[in-house]
C-alpha cells in the first residue's frame, strides 16, 4: 500500500522527520518498504500564465508567449508545446532556475538565450521535464485558480513524500491513511484527527429493496439512494493528485469518489447505476452455471462458493471483490445507489484468485473490514457526491441499513508473566495496560491478567499470542535486551576420517562434473521406470500434476537436466547433483529431524554424456563409456578400493550395470541408461550414470606411512586359462587371497586372449574359455627374495586360482 506522507500528516502529525517517521512504523512491524519524493529537487520554478501567444517569425512550430509570473513586467518566451495558448496556467522556469538531471546527470541550468532570432526569458514546462511523469505531449496545465508567481512546489504539493508500506495479513485494518495513522497515534502519543462525517439531509423516502439471503456471507449491507447527480462533473485536482500518489488513476467522478474512500478509511464500496437495477437487490450465494461479465471487461462463471448480488433478473456484482459491467455508472447515468456492506472475510479468501485477478476490494474484505462504520462511510460518500457531482436536483435517500449477522468478537486474555517470559524483558502489568489504552483496546484487569475486547476492525486478535505481539511492538523492538547466549560454545572438531559434502562436491567439480538442485518431488513415472519404486511417498497436495511424489532416486532428477541440456544442442554434459531420497521405512520412527515410516538418506549421483574428454587436435573422441563413470567413481571414492559386481536394475541397462561396494557393502551403482528408457527420452546416445551413498562417500582411510623398500622389487609374469565367465573382480580377489605371507604388493591384468574359432585345440583351449595373463610384484623388507621364494609366491597364487576358479597355466 502507498499513500503521500502529506495525507498521513493531516490524521497524525508527530513531531518527527520523514525518515524518523518511517522507522517508527517499521519498528511497530508495518515495514515502511520504500519512501521516495513525489518530485525531484528542483528550483525556480514558478506559476506562469499566457497572456498572449503569437507565431514565430522565422519558425512554424514554435510560438512567442507573453507570460505574467507576477513581476509586473510581462516575460518574452519561445515555446514549441502544441498547448501554448492564451488563458492557461503553466509551470515556467525563470531564468536561473535549475531543473532536474537529464540523462547526463547534471542540472539543467536556464539561461538567457535566443531561439531563431527571438529572445527567450525562460522557459515553459512540460510534467516530464519536471520529472512528474512520462507525460510530454504538451505544457502541464494547472487548475485556473493557482496563484500566478506563487513556486511550483508549493501550488503542487511537491515537498512531499511517498510512503510504501509492506503488511502483513495481519494488518489489515491498517490498509488505509487513517489506519495507518491511528497506529502511530499510538506509538507516538499525537493525537489522532478523526473528521466528523455528519448525516446528509435527507431529501427523499425511495429506498431500493434489498435481501440478504446468505447471512453466512453478508454480516451487514448499508446503501441509499441518490438521484439527479453529474456523473460528467471533473474529479477536483486535489483527488486526482491524492488518488495518482495511492498509485491509483482517475477515471470518472464517481469511481473516484469510491476509490478515495477506500484508500481514506480502508472501506471499499461500490456505487450502481440504479436505472439499471431491476427489481430489488439479493445478497446470496451463486448458482452453478451462472455466469457475469466483470467491470474488468472478463466474463466468469460462477458458483455456489462464490457470493453474488443479484437483481430480479441477473446477478450484478461479486460479492467484496468487483461490480459487474451492466450496472456500471457512465456519463449517462442520472440516479445511483451507493452500496457499503460488511462481507464475513472467510467468504471472499482466495475467490477472485480463483477467477486469476486481484483487486483492492478484495484484498482488505478477505483480511476484515469494520463492520460497525458501513452508514458513516455512506455518510461520507454521499457529501462528496454532493461536493463533486451534485445538482440542485440532487436528492438523498435514507440509508438502508440491515445487520442480519454481526461478529461478536470474543475477550482474549493475556497474562503478564506469560507476556514477559515470550517477548525475553521484564513486563509490567501497568506497561501492558498502557500498550491496549493507546492502542483504544477495551480491557479489564485482574490479578496479573488482562482481558481485552477487541474492537471491531481488530480481526487480528484471537488468541493470547496476538496480545503479547501488540505489546511488543508498541513497547518497542528496540527495547528488547541484547542478551548474550549463557550455553558453554565448544567446537565440534570434524573426523579427519570424515570429509565433508563440500568436499564431495568439489571432488566431483575436479572430476569435470557440475553440480545441480532439484525439486525433491518428481513425476510418478520416473519412479516407477527407474527406481522400480511401485509404492512412493505421495503428495497430498502437490503443487503441480508431475511433481506429485517425493524421489527415492536421484536418477530421474539428473536425466531431466540430461535431456534438457541435450535439447539444446549440448555435445558433451557432465552433471551430478547431492540431495536427499525419501524411502518408505516402517522402522523410523517421528524425531526432530524425521518423519514416522521414512528414512531420508542423502546420496550423491552423477550422470555423464556424450564424448569422453573435450574436443582437441587428436580427432573425433569416442563416446563416454561404463568404464570411464566407473574410473570417476574410484576417483571419488580413493583411497579406498570399490569392488563392483554385476547387477539388473530397471534404469539400467542388463548388461552394462554394476553394484559398487566399500569393504563387502553395497553403497550404490553405477551403468548405462537402459536401452528402453534411452529411446522413450529420444537421446541420441546412451548417459552413463551412477549414485552412491553420501556418508559412505564421505567416509575416508587416513594415510599411513610406510618404509620405502631398499630392494628391487622381483615381477613375474604368468597367463592362466579360466571359464568365460569370470570377471576381473573374482580374479584379483582370488589372488590377493593366496598364502603369500605379505610378499605379494601388487597384481595386474595385462592381457586377455581368446583363440579364433576353429584353432581352440591348437591353443589348448576350449571356446568357452579365456587366457588371463598377470604381472604379479612381490618384495621384502627384510631383504631380497630368493628364486625358492618367489616360486612359492607364484605357486601359492597358481593353487589360489586352481582352486576358487579351476585356472590352469596357460602352456
Amino acid at each position: 500500500m502507498q499513500f503521500p506522507e502529506s495525507w498521513l500528516r493531516e490524521f497524525c502529525n508527530p513531531p518527527l522527520s520523514t525518515q524518523q517517521l518511517a522507522d517508527t512504523l517499521t519498528m511497530a512491524g508495518l515495514e515502511v518498504e520504500d519512501i521516495r519524493p513525489v518530485a525531484p529537487p528542483f528550483t525556480g520554478v514558478v506559476v506562469g500564465e499566457i497572456r498572449a501567444a503569437e507565431q514565430h517569425p522565422n519558425a512554424d512550430r514554435l510560438r512567442v508567449c507573453q507570460v505574467d509570473v507576477g513581476q509586473g513586467a510581462l516575460l518574452n518566451i519561445v515555446c514549441g508545446a502544441p498547448n501554448a495558448r492564451v488563458g492557461i496556467k503553466v509551470p515556467c522556469a525563470l531564468v536561473g532556475a535549475e531543473l532536474p538531471p537529464g540523462e547526463d546527470g547534471q542540472p539543467f541550468r536556464i539561461k538567457l538565450g535566443k531561439l531563431r532570432g527571438v529572445e527567450s526569458q525562460g522557459m515553459l514546462c512540460s510534467a516530464r521535464e519536471l520529472q512528474l511523469s512520462e507525460d510530454h505531449g504538451g505544457l502541464l496545465e494547472l487548475p485556473a485558480d493557482t496563484p500566478v508567481g506563487q513556486d511550483i512546489r508549493t501550488a503542487l504539493r511537491l515537498d512531499d513524500a511517498i510512503f510504501t508500506l509492506k503488511l502483513t495479513p495481519n494488518l489489515g485494518h491498517a490498509l488505509s491513511v487513517y489506519g495507518v495513522a491511528r497506529e502511530l497515534s499510538a506509538l507516538t502519543g499525537a493525537p489522532l484527527v478523526t473528521p466528523a462525517m455528519p448525516a446528509i439531509a435527507v431529501t427523499t423516502n425511495e429506498v431500493l429493496p434489498v435481501k440478504i439471503s446468505a447471512p453466512d456471507l453478508c454480516g451487514r449491507f448499508s446503501g441509499r439512494v441518490i438521484r439527479d447527480v453529474n456523473t460528467q462533473a471533473a474529479t477536483p485536482a486535489w483527488m486526482v493528485e491524492r488518488l495518482a500518489r495511492c498509485g491509483q488513476r482517475s477515471v470518472t467522478a464517481l469511481v473516484d469518489i469510491s476509490n478515495y474512500v477506500m484508500f481514506e478509511y480502508g472501506r471499499p464500496t461500490h456505487i450502481f447505476d440504479l436505472d439499471k437495477i431491476h427489481g430489488g437487490l439479493d445478497v446470496r450465494w451463486g448458482k452453478p452455471g451462472e455466469q457475469l461479465k466483470l467491470l474488468n471487461g472478463n466474463t466468469v462463471t460462477l458458483d455456489e462458493s462464490v457470493g453474488v448480488i443479484a437483481d430480479d433478473k441477473q446477478v450484478e456484482s461479486l460479492a467484496g471483490i468487483m461490480g459487474g459491467d451492466a450496472t456500471a455508472v457512465s456519463d449517462a447515468t442520472r440516479n445511483v445507489y451507493v452500496e457499503a456492506a460488511f462481507w464475513w472475510p472467510e467468504a471472499v479468501a482466495g475467490r477472485s484468485r480463483r477467477f486469476n485477478f486481484a483487486t483492492d476490494a478484495g484484498h482488505r474484505f478477505e483480511r476484515g473490514v469494520d463492520p460497525m462504520l458501513t452508514a458513516a462511510h455512506i455518510e461520507r460518500i454521499s457529501q462528496l457526491i454532493i461536493d463533486i457531482c451534485g445538482t440542485p436536483q440532487t436528492a438523498c435517500g435514507p440509508i438502508d441499513d440491515q445487520q442480519p449477522r454481526m461478529p461478536a468478537p470474543a475477550p482474549v486474555t493475556l497474562r503478564v508473566a506469560r507476556a514477559a517470559q515470550i517477548i525475553g524483558m521484564p513486563i509490567t502489568q501497568a506497561q501492558c495496560a498502557d500498550v491496549f489504552r493507546r492502542l483504544g483496546l477495551p480491557f479489564t484487569e485482574g490479578e496479573g491478567v488482562l482481558a481485552v475486547t477487541p474492537p471491531a476492525y481488530r480481526f487480528d486478535l484471537s488468541i493470547e499470542e496476538d496480545l503479547v505481539e501488540e505489546v511488543a511492538r508498541v513497547v518497542g523492538y528496540q527495547q528488547l535486551p541484547e542478551a548474550p547466549p549463557l550455553a558453554p560454545i565448544v567446537p565440534r572438531t570434524a573426523s579427519a576420517q570424515r570429509r565433508g559434502p563440500f568436499a564431495v562436491r568439489h571432488a566431483l567439480a575436479r572430476l569435470g562434473y557440475l553440480e545441480t538442485i532439484n525439486f525433491s518431488f518428481v513425476d510418478e513415472a520416473w519412479e516407477r521406470d527407474l527406481a522400480g519404486n511401485a509404492d512412493p511417498v505421495r503428495l497430498l497436495n502437490p503443487i503441480a500434476s508431475q511433481m506429485s511424489v517425493m524421489r527415492s532416486s536421484l536418477l530421474g532428477s539428473l536425466l531431466h537436466v540430461l535431456k534438457h541440456n541435450i535439447d539444446r544442442r549440448a555435445e558433451r554434459v557432465r552433471v551430478f547433483e547431492v540431495g536427499r531420497v525419501f524411502l518408505r521405512d516402517a522402522s523410523v520412527v517421528t524425531s526432530e529431524s524425521d518423519v514416522r515410516g521414512v528414512a531420508q538418506p542423502m546420496r550423491v549421483a552423477g550422470a555423464a554424456y556424450g564424448p569422453d574428454s573435450h574436443q582437441s587436435w587428436q580427432g573425433k573422441q569416442a563416446a563416454v563409456d561404463f568404464f570411464d563413470v566407473k574410473g570417476d567413481v574410484e576417483a571419488l571414492l580413493a583411497p579406498r578400493q570399490p569392488s563392483f559386481e554385476r547387477i539388473e536394475h530397471p534404469a539400467l541397462h542388463p548388461g552394462r550395470a554394476a553394484r559398487v561396494l566399500l569393504d563387502g557393502q553395497a553403497i550404490g551403482l553405477v551403468g548405462e541408461l537402459h536401452p528402453r528408457w534411452r529411446q522413450q527420452w529420444e537421446l541420441p546416445q546412451a548417459p552413463v550414470l551412477f549414485e552412491l551413498d553420501l556418508n559412505a562417500v564421505m567416509q575416508r582411510d587416513l594415510p599411513q606411512a610406510h618404509p620405502v623398500p631398499r630392494q628391487q622389487a622381483a615381477e613375474r609374469d604368468i597367463a592362466v586359462v579360466v571359464p568365460e565367465s569370470v570377471t576381473h573382480g573374482q580374479l584379483m580377489n582370488s589372488v590377493h587371497a593366496a598364502a603369500t605371507e605379505g610378499l605379494l604388493r601388487s597384481a595386474t591384468l595385462f592381457d586377455i586372449y581368446r583363440p579364433q574359432a576353429g584353432n581352440e585345440a591348437a591353443a589348448g583351449m576350449s571356446a568357452q574359455e579365456k587366457s588371463l595373463a598377470l604381472r604379479l610384484v612381490m618384495g621384502s623388507p627384510q631383504g631380497t627374495l630368493t628364486d625358492e621364494r618367489i616360486d612359492g609366491v607364484v605357486k601359492a597364487v597358481i593353487d589360489r586360482l586352481h582352486q576358487d576358479l579351476g585356472a590352469r597355466l596357460r602352456g
